[in-house]
């Protein structure tokens, strides 16, 4: 009878760690530090300097695996990921002119490919589309700081998680959570192929130009 209790006990054990998912507080708040680590990265490229912001040690590997991923993106499309408040003609210095911009910008990236034709917004989520959120949260974080209005990267930073709570919590949540991007890395000495990303950077090329109409256009 006690080796049957045990027993009970382990598999009630091993079941708990099985069925633990995060919560979409969680998710939201890692995906709040992996947006300050990213855009840390991109203010020490151009020299703009920040803070270093620490994540969790669960999160190490994911930041360092999405910092490499949008690395790679924005080398296959440096254009797209330059100068976006020029690109979108907006400016940084209206907090809330910044936050609806990025989540239109979002918004368009995670479009099926032809829901934006029809003006809806249907949701089709890939790890390639996460890492382009990111990488323009990035670029935009580097115009603000370029154009004096620091405070204002907090403000991408949040509408990132808002982003995440309303559209892709369910989703990392299917997966495990961050630590499935870790899945796309593609080892160094693998046999040259098209990359995985190469989409995302083609299709990433136009919702810049097309958003603009999306953004400015009257309530």
């Amino acid at each position: 009878m006690e080796v049957i209790r045990r027993s009970s006990v382990f598999a009630a054990g091993v079941m708990e760690a099985f069925d633990h998912s995060p919560s979409d507080k969680e998710l939201v708040s890692q995906s709040k530090a992996l947006c300050r680590d990213y855009i840390h990265s991109r203010l020490n490229i151009y020299g703009l300097g920040s803070s270093k912001t620490q994540v969790d040690s669960t999160l190490c590997e994911v930041s360092a695996v999405l910092l490499c991923l949008g690395d790679e993106l924005e080398c296959m499309r440096p254009s797209v990921y330059r100068n976006v408040a020029r690109q979108l003609n907006i400016s940084v210095a209206m907090e809330t002119t910044v936050s609806d911009a990025f989540v239109a910008v979002a918004t368009d990236i995670f479009s099926a490919d032809n829901s934006r034709f029809f003006m809806t917004h249907i949701i089709c989520i890939t790890w390639g589309k996460v890492v382009s959120m990111y990488a323009v949260a990035g670029a935009l974080a580097v115009d603000c700081v370029r154009q004096n209005q620091p405070a204002t990267v907090q403000t991408i930073v949040d509408s990132l998680g808002q982003f995440v709570r309303k559209n892709l919590a369910p989703w990392l949540k299917k997966r495990g959570g961050w630590t499935d991007i870790k899945k796309c890395v593609v080892k160094l000495d693998a046999v040259p192929q098209t990359h995985w990303l190469s989409p995302v950077a083609e299709s990433c090329k136009h919702f810049l130009s097309t958003l603009y109409i999306y953004i400015m256009k009257e309530p």
